[in-house]
């Protein structure tokens, strides 16, 4: 039985969507070398296993080269993030988006420069 598209992204295949996002469309053995440089070991296999899982999902599609597959993201990064934040917003902070800002800023210690780009995304919105 062929699985159902996900509304999220497991940390691993969210990890080979920013590859995949980086470089355009990656073969299993580039990801595997992007992941190395970051010192993470996934055999070939394991990795080949994910992508599959993706395609099965609705996240990527493939096309032949040679002998490889080329796996392209299905869906751009800007619409991910947006999905993904929706989906924390309603999961976990009940639709609230006041509840998320407030969530960050008591979090994390933001510097001056983060604050001012914050306040402009703010200002711009409020002049919408």
């Amino acid at each position: 039985m062929a699985r159902s598209k996900s509304r999220t992204f497991t940390d691993v295949e969210l990890e080979f969507m920013h590859i995949i996002w980086a470089s355009g469309e990656a073969t299993p053995d580039d990801i595997q070398n992007a992941l190395l440089k970051n010192e993470r070991r996934i055999s070939i296999g394991s990795i080949r296993n994910v992508l599959a899982i993706m395609m099965q999902k609705g996240y990527l599609t493939r096309r032949k080269k040679g002998k490889a597959f080329l796996y392209r993201a299905k869906i751009q990064k800007q619409l991910a993030r947006k999905t993904m934040i929706q989906n924390l917003l309603v999961s976990a902070f009940d639709s609230s988006e006041s509840l998320v800002v407030a969530a960050l800023l008591d979090n994390r210690n933001i510097d001056e420069e983060e604050l001012k780009k914050i306040k402009h995304l703010i200002n711009g919105k409020n002049r919408e």
